[in-house]
């Protein structure tokens, strides 16, 4: 059997160098990273014609690179046979391609997604035969993301019994991975690597059996599902950050063992938001970005509306898309889904290499929580990078927690101690609440309650006396909720003010020898995007002091920073804006890494929000950002 595993993170790499094998030697046609194409199984089976394969290999490789397919044994219940999958296979090691296994145990669903029963023995039967009909074939094996289950069916309610459907879920699919999957594979080839993939909706994951404590270790490699897709039409409305947060999140979980994100082209409403979704997977660092799914590279290009920026030079410039269209020898007129991957991709392979680590805001988000759901994508969209962790952080000198922090019985404890280290906490709203009763009050007697006010304008202040007006009033209402403290005990320092009366967003109370900070979020996470930037600057004084870079300007606007003073400017909006880039360590100049140009620091201003305490010394620049376009910069002096 021909070794075909193959990932960027160490060990898998030890597994291509050590296999010598002409699967793994044409590897790396992207310098930073690997691409891959995933194959369902109503594709594999129509290969029996070869002709097909070819032509359609024909159209997609002449557009994108591709390093490696995943050919799949089996979809709602429909297999590939052997014969078929070697004579598949073996067309593409032939063509210097690595191949592997696929598998997504869906089952059926008109539209509402359907799961194997796991109670029921004819089903768990039907699983371990396609999981040893892949092992048979492939050396390494992935699951699309369907190892959840949805059903309520009368075993299933038998074999919860009193537990809750997540602790019933939990522990099925633990036991169905190992029993059904992992033993299986590896009786029938004791090389194989298995994969999980994780979709995107990793707040719900326990609901539905997902266990990103226990699964990581079970499995050989874990993958990310980075599709965010349209940020309103779709069911989640994951917001655009998530195609880099999550695969960070994920790698933080299980370091060197994330083999690379996933990414479709589904419920997009302007082509740009295809691109975006593939330069986040990659600004995150993944090894490797799989692009779902062959049939959909050969689609035609759907442009959709994108009239507002589609004279402007975006950093997806459909026409020089259009230019860089060469037909093969099948003489396709026109490009297909595969050329927009493929341009996507060559532009972001010009500098990933030249950026370091990733590095964020820490954040915790303990195994098996919620409260306050993917809040921690939409602090990306107002510009405060992410670094969100399974453990608590605490080499860090500022940690951020939201609600689902909660989860951890032992969370209080952890933010004294923090404190105690001289080191700063910020805790948001829906914490506070959480919390309440739980012994948060022997940091702060603060509050939050039921009550509720509207607002659309802010002040900024510091200690005791006037504060400063921020913000031109002219945003959109937002609704909050109010949060009692005892004055002179905490301090605030952004309020928002509401028929004359004002309210904390964000107020500091002193413990040992630390900071704890406290945040109201607004009811809908949305409405962050309607505070004056005016006011998330004077948020990020505190939660981003000390940070190497910091980003002010319009939400939606994302910064992605790296640990060799390189960082990346992303506008989500739909037209051009200027954000102002400030950096600490005394580096007066940026350079563009995408254009050569050099920016020089301007001259700081009073930014009239009157604040009362020590500003960090920073170097501050004005960059220009179209729609739906990023800069790459490197600080120098």
């Amino acid at each position: 059997m021909t070794s075909t595993s193959s990932f960027k993170p160490l060990f898998w790499k030890a597994i291509c160098v050590f296999a010598l094998s002409s699967a793994c030697a044409a590897a790396g046609q992207y310098t930073n990273f690997d691409v891959a194409v995933y194959i369902p199984v109503n594709i594999v089976r129509s290969f029996g014609d070869s002709g097909k394969l070819s032509n359609e290999w024909v159209r997609i490789s002449s557009q994108v690179k591709v390093d490696k397919v995943y050919i799949e044994v089996q979809r709602d219940r429909n297999l590939a046979g052997d014969d078929l999958l070697e004579q598949v296979k073996k067309f593409f090691l032939d063509k210097g391609v690595r191949v592997a296994g696929g598998m997504a145990l869906s089952d059926g669903g008109s539209g509402q997604f359907h799961s194997f029963c796991y109670t029921d023995p004819a089903n768990r039967q039907f699983i371990k035969n396609a999981v040893e009909l892949a092992a048979r074939h492939f050396d390494e094996i992935i699951q699309d993301d369907f190892f959840f289950v949805t059903t309520k069916y009368d075993s299933d309610i038998a074999a919860k019994g009193n537990r809750s459907w997540t602790q019933f879920r939990l522990g099925l699919m633990r036991e169905a991975a190992e029993n059904l999957l992992l033993k299986p594979a590896r009786a029938v080839n004791p090389r194989v690597k298995c994969v999980i993939k994780f979709p995107n909706w990793y707040e719900h994951f326990q609901g539905l059996g997902y266990d990103l404590d226990k699964e990581p270790k079970l499995f050989d490699g874990i993958y990310t599902g980075t599709e965010t897709r349209d940020p309103e039409i779709t069911d989640q409305n994951l917001q655009q950050y998530e195609s880099y947060q999550v695969f960070r999140y994920f790698e933080n979980i299980a370091p060197g063992r994330n083999g690379g994100g996933w990414v479709d082209t589904f419920s997009i409403r302007y082509l740009d938001r295809y691109a975006e979704q593939l330069w986040n997977t990659l600004f995150a660092k993944a090894p490797e970005i799989t692009l779902f799914e062959w049939s959909a590279m050969l689609r035609p290009i759907t442009v959709g509306n994108r009239s507002n920026w589609e004279s402007l030079n975006t950093s997806f410039n459909y026409d020089r898309m259009m230019k860089s269209f060469k037909s093969g020898p099948a003489d396709e007129p026109e490009p297909t889904m595969a050329r927009v991957a493929g341009y996507s991709l060559e532009q972001v392979d010009t500098f990933l290499g030249k950026l370091g680590n990733p590095i964020g805001i820490a954040s915790y988000k303990p195994y098996q929580s919620t409260g306050e759901d993917f809040l921690h994508n939409y602090l990306g969209m107002i510009g405060i990078p992410i670094d969100l962790h399974p453990a608590f952080p605490t080499n860090a000198n500022l940690v951020l927690l939201t609600e689902s922090a909660a989860f951890d019985p032992g969370i209080v404890v952890k933010i004294k101690a923090h404190l105690a280290a001289g080191k700063s906490v910020v805790i948001t709203s829906g914490l506070l609440r959480a919390l309440q009763g739980r012994g948060i009050e022997d940091i702060v007697e603060a509050r939050c309650t039921e009550r509720k006010f509207l607002t659309h304008e802010y002040l900024s202040s510091f200690g005791a006396g006037s504060s400063t007006v921020i913000g031109d009033g002219l945003t959109g209402d937002a609704l909050f909720p109010v949060v009692d403290f005892l004055t002179n005990d905490a301090w605030a320092l952004v309020r928002a003010l509401a028929n004359g009366k004002g309210y904390p967003l964000l107020f500091m109370d002193r413990y040992s020898k630390g900071v704890l900070y406290v945040w109201t979020i607004p009811d809908s996470f949305n409405d962050l995007y309607r505070m004056p930037p005016s006011v998330t600057s004077a948020v990020k004084d505190y939660v981003m002091n000390g940070f190497p870079v910091r980003l002010d300007g319009p939400n939606q606007v994302a910064l992605f920073a790296y640990d060799n003073n390189t960082f990346i400017v992303e506008s989500y909006l739909h037209s051009e804006t200027d954000v102002k880039v400030s950096v600490l360590g005394g580096f007066d100049k940026l350079r563009n890494l995408l254009t050569g140009e050099v920016l020089n620091a301007e001259p700081q201003a009073d930014d009239g929000r009157g604040r009362q305490r020590a500003v960090e010394q920073r170097n501050a620049f004005k960059v220009h950002v179209p729609p739906h376009s990023y800069s790459v910069f490197a600080a120098e002096q």
